[in-house]
Parts: structure tokens; C-alpha cells; sequence
């Protein structure tokens, strides 16, 4: 499991809450499908993420990681969804970073 937005050792930055505006599940012969996260630019550069990032999705069940896409259509502070498990429209969510400078925890040296 991963640490939420702002309690990790670098403390990740500002990061308000989005709600799921559209969500969007796809079937096995789609051509497009996997986690994807679709945020306004304004919202994406608060978050400091860019557009093709991976980036986690902090549900309120669970958190998964999904490919960022920038999208003007979505309403300010919303997000839009698509194959991402453990949550529904309307839900609120936090969109982070992927935190690749934090030593692994799980490692032993003796």
C-alpha cells in the first residue's frame, strides 16, 4: 500500500481533493483501455504532473496507479475516469505523484 498524498517524508505538496465527474469502463475488445486519469491543466499543474505521467488514484477504498491525460473538457476540480477500480461518479479522489525518490522500506541488510 502506498502513503497518501502529503504523509509521505517529503511531504508531496499541495494536493486538494477532485471529484469523479465520468467514469468510464471498458470491455475486453476495446482498443483502448487500462487505467487512465483525464484532469484540467490547471488542476494537472498544481499537482505538478504532465501529460502520458503515471500517476496514483487515491480512492476512498483503494489506491491504483493510471496514465495521466490532460483534458480542457473536464470541469475545474473534477476528474474523469476510466478503468479505475474501487470507485464511482461523484466519488472524491486525490491524483499524486508517483514517488520513485523514496527508499524501498522492505529491504535487509545484515
Amino acid at each position: 500500500m502506498s502513503t497518501p498524498p502529503g504523509r509521505g517524508p517529503l511531504g508531496l505538496g499541495y494536493n486538494p481533493p477532485l471529484q469523479v465527474t465520468s467514469f468510464v469502463a471498458t470491455r475486453a475488445g476495446d482498443a483502448d483501455r487500462g487505467p487512465q486519469v483525464r484532469l484540467r491543466p490547471d488542476d494537472a499543474r498544481i499537482r505538478l504532473l504532465m501529460d502520458g505521467e503515471i500517476v496514483w488514484v487515491y480512492g476512498p477504498r483503494r489506491s491504483e496507479l493510471a496514465t495521466l491525460r490532460i483534458d480542457d473538457s473536464v470541469p475545474r476540480g473534477g476528474v474523469a475516469l476510466r478503468d479505475v477500480a474501487g470507485v464511482t461518479v461523484s466519488e472524491i479522489v486525490r491524483v499524486g505523484k508517483v514517488n520513485t525518490d523514496r527508499p524501498r522500506i522492505d529491504r535487509h541488510f545484515a
